[in-house]
């Protein structure tokens, strides 16, 4: 009973397991609690990860012993042979067929002359060969004496996301100067599925200076609503883009986390809907705290809390979550904090405490996930080593039988 009369701040560094030097960077951040999370009345909780087989330090949970989720693997595109890229993954089922898109590029992530590319399948598990969604970008091609290279002169595509927009099947891509992330022009864009001529056309500009991470998502009020890092966000921050009903180019910016708000260094948000209408964003921090930060909106994302950092560990990578038809939410991310393996499959039942962590892929280095449910089934696309997208298939019956051990499970 003693530990309940320490400080907040030295309780909240004893769960998440840092030392003194680090205390005072806790104690800057809103005060922390260790009560339940509430968008409304608790939203400076840290408790994002919770169980009586959790150890005390997260940063200590032994990812090798999780119980291991049963899977079917399958493999859409690899690059090794060539040495080439492929990652940034993301998946659709859309007129009774699976759509994948990613990145591909050469030799290393987001080069000049990275196009996006796509695949479709019938059943999610075989896929027919990986064919261009976009061109190679303006004077960027292999042709070019700066292709392969990081130069200001030259061009890439990234992929951003399928959107399903009045029935017509958008793939969203940035385009910008491959010289760092991200160069001056940076423009999110949309191609547009044509069933008639079976081609990708570029029908425009979805915003100016914008990168998304996922595609847009509806906002209770009927809004559509998607995360945006302008090209200097390490300086300016990260904003939401509410709108897109009107037309394809109106979107309204919102401060999210400014630069200098709290120690975290925001990266690639992901947002979604909780059962009572609110608002959760997480957040990779890319500062090295090694935990995800979550922040609170209650007003449809027009406002939203300061991020606080939770107990929930973090690999420093993307991260991708939705609530599925159940009504429990489903996480994926790369939670061992010491490197991207593997990848985690985390439940919810309200959305802001999760109480079950499940080995889903590892014994390699695997990242940047997304998923959907169709028919009783999650589809996970992933990267392996950032040369593979692969996918793996969860029936949601064998995943609603799995428990977590009764004991401890730390290193």
């Amino acid at each position: 009973m003693k530990t309940m009369l320490l400080p907040l701040t030295t309780m909240a560094a004893i769960l998440l397991g840092i030392g003194p030097a680090e205390t005072a960077a806790v104690a800057a951040e809103p005060s922390p609690s260790l009560a339940d999370p509430h968008p409304v009345s608790n939203p400076t909780s840290l408790v994002m990860l919770a169980g009586d087989w959790m150890p005390q330090n997260p940063h200590q949970i032994d990812f090798d012993r999780l119980p291991r989720i049963p899977v079917q693997h399958a493999v859409v595109s690899d690059a090794t042979a060539r040495k080439g890229v492929n990652q940034h993954n993301y998946l659709i089922h859309y007129k009774g067929r699976f759509w994948a898109m990613w990145s591909d590029g050469p030799d290393i992530e987001d080069r000049v002359g990275q196009v996006v590319k796509y695949a479709t399948s019938q059943d999610g598990l075989n896929w027919s060969p990986p064919e261009f969604l976009t061109p190679y970008p303006p004077h960027s091609g292999p042709d070019s004496p700066i292709y392969n290279t990081r130069s200001k002169e030259g061009f890439r595509y990234i992929s951003r996301g399928f959107w399903m927009r009045e029935d017509q099947l958008l793939a969203l891509v940035s385009l910008d100067e491959a010289a760092g992330f991200f160069g001056p022009s940076l423009q999110l864009r949309a191609f547009r599925w044509s069933p008639a001529t079976r081609k990708w056309d570029d029908i425009g500009v979805v915003h100016t200076n914008a990168i998304n991470n996922f595609p847009p998502q509806k906002l209770p009020t009927g809004e559509l609503a998607m995360t945006r890092r302008m090209h200097d966000y390490s300086r300016t921050g990260v904003q939401l883009l509410i709108g897109g009903v009107k037309a394809l180019d109106q979107w309204t910016s919102i401060p999210v986390v400014a630069k200098g708000e709290s120690s975290l260094r925001a990266e690639e948000p992901i947002w979604w809907t909780l059962p009572d209408q609110n608002l959760i964003a997480l957040f990779r921090d890319n500062d090295g705290s090694k935990y995800l930060f979550r922040s609170f909106s209650t007003d449809n994302g027009r406002t939203w809390s300061k991020p606080v950092k939770t107990n929930f560990p973090d690999a420093t990578s993307k991260l991708y979550g939705m609530r599925l038809s159940n009504g429990s939410y489903a996480l994926v991310s790369n939670s061992n904090p010491k490197r991207r393996d593997p990848l985690t499959l985390a439940l919810s039942d309200d959305g802001m405490v999760f109480n079950r962590l499940f080995y889903l892929v590892g014994g390699r280095h695997v990242d940047y996930p997304h998923m959907i449910e169709h028919e009783g089934c999650l589809y996970i696309a992933h990267s392996g080593g950032k040369r593979s997208v692969e996918i793996e298939k969860v029936r949601l019956p064998d995943l609603d039988a799995m428990r977590m051990p009764t004991a401890g499970i730390g290193r």
